[in-house]
């Protein structure tokens, strides 16, 4: 009987063990996920700011216990980081399962199933290995001040956002944790981009989380000392510098935000925007190209009648070559009533095409073009062709003869420069800037997110909200099924239409000839950031040399 009741109580005891072991994964499985709910469709932006505290946590208190005397229990760090990374962009980038299934591509239901699990799966990893990377450096800085690690933790989490953000695969900064709700907090990116909301974040998570940690680890000194520390528990730097800091970025945030947006008559443009609501599934058959020269012809006319300066069509709103743009009845009233058109549809360049934005003068004649640069990795083309592309063909039918426009494109319009955007370009903010610093003076914006849910054109909209922020420019945004709107420079949304509806909408912008610090001198923090805290560590390292030798 005592031998049963021993079995039992080991087995409990291994089953306790394994629970607490798992633990730690759980809890960064936990927070990535909430960090994830930040964005849409849930939009809890204020969770980002306390959200990777448990990871934190975590990683420098497993650090800590490996150093003692005999070790301590500890897991390791890099599941803990992958497992937020996972969590994070997973649920963050949950909407891409919403290309599923794609029948109406040709694709079958299976291999459909396949394309999205792995687009889906592989940037949930990607993100996973990013935190692992960070975790790894964070580790490294054991035993080190705490204002070393939130300092250098913060610019390698600033320098891997900016080489994942140099790739084609970036959407989830975490500075878009904040848009569209936190405006005040996203004019910090008038300074140095998104990067200033991303080095906020982790900054004040850093500070809390080391706050925790020196009470904790003040808590164990004293029943171990004997020697009460109680004023200790009332006042934590840590915590007063994090509580300092949020407030203070944010009055600056609302400095800049209360600044007065300059409206001059002369520089006022009215834009017209039409929302075709023409389903994928039905934009590349006969009855869809018909609905599509129907829904954005008498949608011109319209706004034509309403006096506009320019009406904005979204990307592919006419699913045909250059070649053929001339014959539609789009067209044939752009020449009837003399009023300029940006019209989305397929620009050639020799055997392949590009998504391209075109510019119809009063005349109806093409007078510029925007070829979409930012393709989407399996979606618009295959990323490694030489090695992937005969497992991707096996896959799918597609084929894939669609090409990128040039990093360098000047988009000149009849009201002066402007800086474009085609669809997934929306979340690469150096897009923007170059074409801000190169004398774009409004922003037009041309999108297709029919193959997705709601909450993912509600995170494109969020992401052109930090564009007009950054840049200072307003913004007209035109799309398939929604969201279109307009957005002024303080990222504030003047209108927004419904989903999968068909609409027109016609708004007064300005063109603006502003530089923000962002648009004049780029991403400066990011660099400031790693070469001050390599600077710090360095002279701290070489210190502790220098003390060893005396």
């Amino acid at each position: 009987m005592q031998k049963k009741q021993n079995k039992k109580q080991g087995a409990q005891g291994r089953q306790g063990e394994r629970f607490i072991s798992l633990l730690p994964c759980l809890i960064a499985l936990t927070s990535g996920i909430l960090m994830g709910l930040t964005v849409a469709p849930v939009g809890a932006w204020f969770l980002a700011w306390i959200a990777l505290v448990p990871l934190w946590v975590l990683i420098v208190t497993s650090a800590k216990r490996k150093n003692q005397s005999p070790p301590a229990p500890s897991s390791p760090s890099a599941p803990p980081a992958f497992l937020w990374g996972i969590g994070y962009h997973s649920v963050a980038l949950f909407w891409i399962t919403g290309i599923h299934p794609m029948t109406w591509l040709g694709v079958p239901w299976l291999p459909s199933l396949l394309i999205t699990l792995f687009c889906w799966g592989f940037i949930s990893v990607l993100g996973g290995v990013f935190l692992s990377i960070w975790a790894a450096v964070i580790v490294r800085l054991n035993g080190q001040k705490p204002w070393l690690r939130i300092l250098i933790g913060t610019a390698v989490w600033c320098g891997l956002e900016s080489l994942w953000s140099a790739g084609p695969l970036w959407w989830s900064s975490l500075a878009y944790t904040q848009s569209p709700h936190n405006l005040v907090i996203l004019h910090l990116g008038q300074l140095s981009g998104p990067n200033t909301v991303t080095a906020a974040i982790v900054a004040v998570n850093g500070l809390i989380a080391e706050g925790w940690t020196n009470h904790r680890d003040a808590e164990s000194a004293e029943r171990i000392s004997s020697v009460s520390s109680a004023p200790l528990r009332f006042v934590n730097k840590y915590l007063v510098t994090a509580t300092g800091l949020l407030i203070t970025l944010h009055l600056i945030g609302f400095i800049l935000y209360s600044r007065p947006i300059a409206q001059v008559p002369e520089a006022a443009l009215k834009v017209g925007i039409v929302q075709g609501n023409i389903p994928n599934r039905l934009l590349r058959s006969s009855e869809g190209f018909r609905r599509a020269q129907e829904n954005y012809t008498n949608g011109y006319l319209t706004l034509a009648d309403q006096g506009v300066d320019a009406v904005l069509t979204p990307e592919g709103a006419l699913p045909i070559f250059q070649r053929n743009l001339m014959e539609t009845a789009l067209v044939a009233a752009v020449k009837e009533k003399g009023v300029v058109a940006w019209i989305g549809a397929f620009g050639e360049r020799g055997d392949s095409y590009t998504i391209t934005l075109f510019t119809f003068n009063r005349k109806g004649e093409i007078v510029s073009r925007y070829d979409k640069s930012k393709l989407v990795p399996l979606g618009e083309y295959i990323p490694f062709e030489g090695i992937l592309g005969g497992i991707i063909q096996r896959l799918s039918p597609l084929e894939a003869h669609q090409v990128p426009g040039s990093a360098n494109q000047i988009f000149d319009t009849p009201f002066g420069r402007a800086i474009a955007s085609i669809c997934y370009e929306s979340a690469f903010p150096e897009q923007f800037r170059r074409q801000a610093a190169a004398g774009g003076q409004f922003i037009v914006s041309s999108s297709n997110d029919a193959h997705y849910t709601a909450s993912m054109p509600f995170q494109h909209h969020a992401q052109d909200i930090m564009r007009a922020i950054e840049t200072d420019r307003w913004s007209a945004r035109a799309t398939n099924t929604g969201y279109s709107g307009f957005i002024d420079p303080h990222g504030r949304t003047l209108w927004i239409s419904g989903y999968n509806t068909y609409e027109t909408h016609a708004e007064t912008i300005y063109r603006r000839q502003t530089q923000t610090l962002y648009v004049r001198w780029g991403d400066w923090l990011t660099p400031l950031l790693l070469i001050s805290s390599g600077g710090a560590w360095l002279l701290i390292k070489l210190g502790h040399t220098k003390k060893i030798s005396d």
